[in-house]
């Protein structure tokens, strides 16, 4: 998660929101790894969750994912969380909670939905303070230097 944490501090700087993610394999090697990208790419499918993915699935060349553990630093937004499941994750860790747009947890739960294929286990607030803090700050910067 400290890895998600520094990439998503690298999207913050880059202009777009905090967010970062790492997918390790079954033996605790990171095989790929993301930040968010939509303001840079002009993409706004260009979330660090999905960058993640794609990349993964080209280390493996393979796109189930059933063997590997994802780190991201906010819950996923529901086209991530659908994705996932797609992907056939192995397991979602992730650090704050959205209250906003949260699809695993806060507002929806896609994972344990019945149109999902798939049963994602899921482990949510691991370093949720420092993630919680990193985007509580972006977005007050962001609110600054607008007004």
């Amino acid at each position: 998660m400290e890895r998600a944490i520094a990439l998503a501090r690298m999207a913050g700087e880059a202009g777009d929101v905090p967010v970062g993610a790492v997918i390790v394999d079954a033996n605790g090697r990171a095989i790929a790894e993301a930040e968010n990208r939509r303001e840079r790419d002009h993409d706004p499918t260009a979330h660090a969750e999905i960058l993640a993915l794609r990349a993964a699935g080209r280390v493996l060349n393979d796109w189930h994912l059933t063997q590997c553990t994802l780190y991201v630093t906010l819950e996923p937004c529901p086209m991530c969380a659908g994705a996932l499941v797609l992907a056939r994750l192995g397991q979602l860790v992730y650090g704050a909670d959205d209250p906003k747009a949260g699809a695993v947890r806060s507002v929806l739960n896609i994972p344990d939905s019945d149109c999902s294929n798939h049963r994602l286990p899921v482990m949510g607030g691991v370093l949720e303070v420092p993630c919680r803090q990193q985007l509580q700050d972006w977005f007050a910067q962001r609110r600054h230097h607008t007004s």
